[in-house]
């Protein structure tokens, strides 16, 4: 068979078996842009072909099962070499860079070779992982195939820096006229280290001390350059070394007996996604923050109605009415609803007319932001629905992309832990504002008596703090929606006009 054909049934087979999936419904397909990046590698595939006698097979590549993902860790295996794959199967799971996955390969075949096993980290998207081919065909063929069969790893995609985007990655050639001059760096003035004393031969710079002292300080762990020699010209001698009293911090030093005092965790891909989008935010957003202190006993007390007449069909939380507030407020104030957008060399405030609030959950691997969309248009019962199933499928792993990516304002509740009374929030981009929620304190509050006198009663209040991307919201914007929400929430029989 000729490379030619080789390639052309290789194509085919890509176009065909290009689909891929999670669980849930959510699905990608291979662009045309997609095949035509693949082309070259197509063509180094169909000379392995020829040397190698290999039969007409698809290379199955790590697939990019959100947008922002780069390379996964590759999980356990649900088909070994030699098993058949329906549409539907799960192939393998997939740790990308917010949750852990399942891959669906949507066609009909025969796993014949996997290339990446379990536990395999940070593999690059397009990375072959594993090998299949037609219904019947012959899978002891593929027992020495290999990843360089396949076209070999592709290296993760990284972003230049500004200011050498525009440079060749590779060093001009000094022959080329239009090549640009080589950059001469000036040279750089040094300090002199030599502190202007005599030189000193090495064995002047050796401590004056006997070799018996030297042993009984290296066993006790006593430091030599603290003691002062009592022998011929200032010599450290055993008896120096028995008579020292160091302090107290030498001996849980020496007890520990060389044990590690740290160690090094390898960062997972969400902890680094997290860590490079919100040192993205803090640098490139200007924050500001605006604290209200807000009385939520009117609030608790509708809450503990409607819980009441609920008959166990729910149970609604404080952060399912602040949720709702939260929309409500953003509608009257829509400059927080929006974010700012670079697109095509222009730069817009995008408002948004439907509010959808990402709810920030924290997970065993890191804080995900499941959405709560149109929030306006949804009603208290159905939210709290909602914010407890996403809940519950982010700490499991479970969610679809489109569950957590996106939204248009954020909330973060730490109110369940009593010692956290106020906190500020980093605005999740590309969203302009967050909400940080502490926890509910009762305070003393004056009031007017009947009898004309003042007395006190206490009330129920929660500190709410407000982060602003001033880009997009300037200072009184945010003031305005603090006053809003403290309005709504203060007043929570709007929640359910």
């Amino acid at each position: 068979m000729s490379a030619t054909s080789i390639l052309s049934r290789t194509s085919t087979h890509l176009c065909l078996r290009g689909s891929r999936c999670i669980r849930g419904g959510y699905s990608l397909s291979i662009s045309q842009d997609f095949a035509l990046t693949r082309a070259p590698a197509l063509a180094a595939l169909s000379r392995y072909y020829a040397s190698k006698s290999f039969p007409s097979h698809t290379v199955i590549s790590m697939p990019a099962l959100s947008p922002t993902m780069q390379a996964g860790n590759i999980g356990a295996w649900q088909k070994k070499a030699g098993d058949s794959l329906a549409p539907g199967d799960v192939l393998v799971e997939i740790e990308t860079d917010k949750a852990q996955m399942d891959f669906e390969f949507q066609e009909e075949g025969t796993l014949a070779k996997i290339l990446k096993e379990s536990g395999e980290k940070d593999v690059a998207v397009g990375s072959p992982i594993a090998v299949m081919v037609e219904e019947g065909e012959d899978v002891s063929a593929f027992e020495s195939f290999t990843i360089e069969d396949a076209g070999g790893d592709k290296a993760p995609a990284k972003e230049a820096p500004k200011e050498e985007a525009s440079e060749s990655s590779e060093p001009p050639s000094s022959d080329s006229k239009s090549s640009p001059p080589a950059k001469e760096e000036a040279p750089v003035a040094q300090e002199s280290d030599s502190t202007g004393g005599r030189l000193e031969t090495a064995l002047e710079r050796q401590p004056n001390i006997t070799p018996a002292a030297t042993k009984l300080a290296l066993e006790k762990g006593v430091p030599i350059s603290q003691i002062k020699g009592s022998g011929p010209g200032g010599r450290v001698e055993k008896s120096d070394i028995e008579k020292f009293k160091g302090s107290s911090s030498a001996a849980p030093a020496a007890a520990t007996g060389g044990a590690p005092t740290y160690e090094d965790i390898p960062a997972s891909s969400m902890r680094k996604t997290i860590a490079s989008r919100l040192t993205q935010s803090w640098q490139q957003n200007p924050h500001y923050f605006v604290q209200s202190s807000v009385s939520v006993s009117k609030l608790l007390k509708l809450r503990a109605a409607l819980n009441a007449s609920a008959d166990g069909k729910y149970r609604l939380s404080v952060n399912d009415f602040l949720v709702k507030a939260v929309a409500i407020a953003a509608r009257k104030v829509p400059a927080v609803n929006s974010s700012w957008r670079e697109e095509g060399g222009s730069v817009v405030i995008r408002q948004n007319n439907v509010v959808d609030v990402s709810v920030a959950v924290s997970t065993p691997v890191g804080l995900m932001t499941p959405i709560v969309k149109n929030v306006i248009g949804t009603g208290l019962e159905s939210i709290s629905s909602q914010i407890k199933d996403l809940g519950k499928r982010a700490r499991e792993g479970k969610l679809k992309p489109e569950e957590y990516q996106g939204g248009t304002f954020t909330i973060s509740n730490m109110g369940m832990n009593p010692a956290v009374e106020r906190f500020t929030a980093v605005v999740n981009p590309p969203q302009a504002a967050i909400l940080a929620v502490g926890t509910t304190k009762k305070v003393a509050v004056p009031v007017e008596n009947e009898d004309g006198t003042t007395g006190v009663e206490w009330d129920d209040q929660i500190v709410l703090s407000g982060s602003f991307d001033h880009k997009v919201v300037d200072g009184a914007v945010g003031g305005d929606f603090m006053r809003e929400l403290k309005k709504v929430v203060e007043n929570p029989l709007e929640l359910m006009l």
